[in-house]
């Protein structure tokens, strides 16, 4: 089965290929339009996503959505992450909104909520994935996109996961969580 992929994010694109190996995963064109991002969740957000890309391209497509939610923040950016500040400014605001803070109070966690939806609107299969964590005083490591030089791993929390190899960060992090549930459903409901 070929499925579109409804991201424009080339980082994401890459992960999942890596991910979802298994899955003939097609890029988003360049002429499907952008939906507005107007759910309250990760899940609505992906469906609105998903359902765009297969109704443009009569493909099932698979969104993603996901982000980082602080603790000490209430949560934020959460599903605001991509769009709350400047792309070159998601390090530094964090880390100056959180100047101060206690190791015990930097805690945050990873979500990606996966949808794979038909061009009718029927739902193949979804998942969800979090990853715990904590923010670090500085960003660390070139691997990874986003926050990922800023997320401190458990339990030692000495390595960001800008630090960790795509081995390591697939094994652990929210996508690679969320893509082995996917690949999990979509078994149970196809076969």
């Amino acid at each position: 089965m070929q499925i579109i992929l409804a991201t424009r994010n080339a980082h994401k694109v890459e992960e999942m290929q890596q991910l979802l190996p298994d899955l003939e995963l097609l890029p988003l064109p360049g002429d499907a339009p952008d939906p507005e991002e107007t759910g309250a969740t990760f899940l609505e957000n992906a469906r609105i996503k998903a359902l765009s890309a297969a109704q443009h391209t009569g493909l099932p497509a698979l969104a993603d959505d996901s982000g980082i939610c602080i603790d000490a923040l209430g949560g934020a950016p959460g599903v605001s992450s991509a769009r709350w500040v400047s792309e070159e400014n998601w390090i530094p605001t964090v880390l100056a909104r959180l100047e101060g803070k206690v190791d015990a109070e930097r805690s945050a966690r990873y979500v990606c909520v996966l949808s794979l939806i038909t061009p009718n609107g029927t739902v193949l299969a979804e998942s969800e994935g979090t990853f715990e964590g904590r923010i670090a005083g500085e960003p660390r490591g070139t691997n990874g996109f986003g926050y990922d030089p800023i997320f401190l791993v458990p339990p030692s929390y000495t390595q960001t996961v800008g630090e960790l190899s795509a081995e390591e960060k697939h094994a652990r992090s929210h996508r690679g969580i969320a893509a082995r549930a996917l690949k999990q459903a979509l078994h149970e409901n196809l076969y």
